[in-house]
């Protein structure tokens, strides 16, 4: 028995989400079922390194599974591939070792919200950022996000339906970048919480169209109550882009991610 970790890369536009449930699509049951015709066994299971939400897309999403066959490395991709459908594709397998786990083995993971803010929302691109056609101060959200960098209680950034009893987190850096009508935001952490990164974003877009000042966010974070939060933006514009098992790879991230400020 070996160990492999496979990088994917999914659109999430039609599935519920990562994680299995009942009577719906989800990432995790399209892997699972490859994966079972391959063994040819009446289950089989992957473990990422976390969850998404119904509309997110996954980049560099890692996962891990055990297996007895003995098909090169190399092989696995079109192996899978082969057999998932195309709104997922892997990226890449290599063997690791037995203990190794996608998601308690993690030191951080990168997230990126892409906006859209033209007057007419691009029909082609609706599934893959939020629209919102209104003016936004970069400067503004830059000061709120000042704030949010660093280990914090971000119970008023996290969903009420998180079953996880510890929400102290740290946020290493934060970054937004415009190009004409396009924002991207980069968050680099620990790890983020149930709708977090939503939560963070909608709440540094409510400061950058006026309706919240940046110093505003340290009372909302010492409140711990997700009410003093904004609303969590959509999921079509969130996308899992990295995930970190490396420490120094971890802070090459970082240092490139505030060097671009």
């Amino acid at each position: 028995m070996k160990r492999l970790k496979a990088i994917v890369s999914y659109d999430g536009t039609q599935f519920s989400g990562y994680q299995v449930q009942v009577n719906t699509r989800t990432v995790q049951g399209e892997l699972e079922k490859a994966l079972k015709k391959i063994h040819k066994a009446p289950t089989y299971k992957v473990i990422s390194s976390g969850r998404t939400d119904a509309g997110v897309h996954g980049i560099n999403q890692s996962i891990h599974f055990d297996t007895i066959l003995s098909i090169p490395e190399e092989r696995w991709p079109m192996a899978m591939n082969s057999l998932l459908p195309d709104d997922i594709i892997v990226k890449s397998v290599e063997e690791v070792d037995r203990d190794f786990h996608a998601r308690y083995d993690t030191v951080g993971k990168e997230y990126r919200y892409v906006v859209k803010t033209s007057k007419m929302q691009d029909v082609f691109k609706r599934n893959y950022t939020y629209h919102l056609p209104v003016p936004l101060s970069l400067e503004k959200m830059k000061q709120g996000a000042v704030h949010l960098v660093g280990t914090h209680d971000f119970t008023s950034f996290s969903s009420p339906k998180t079953e996880v009893v510890d929400k102290v987190r740290t946020i290493f850096a934060i970054d937004i970048k415009n190009e004409g009508d396009e924002w991207v935001f980069t968050f680099i952490g620990s790890g983020f919480l149930y709708q977090m990164v939503r939560i963070l974003v909608g709440t540094l877009l409510t400061i950058g169209k006026g309706e919240l000042d940046p110093s505003e966010v340290p009372r909302i974070i010492e409140g711990k109550n997700r009410e003093l939060a904004s609303p969590t933006a959509p999921g079509s514009g969130l996308y899992l882009s990295q995930v970190f098992y490396d420490q120094e790879a971890l802070n090459t991230a970082i240092h490139k991610l505030d060097g671009n400020k």
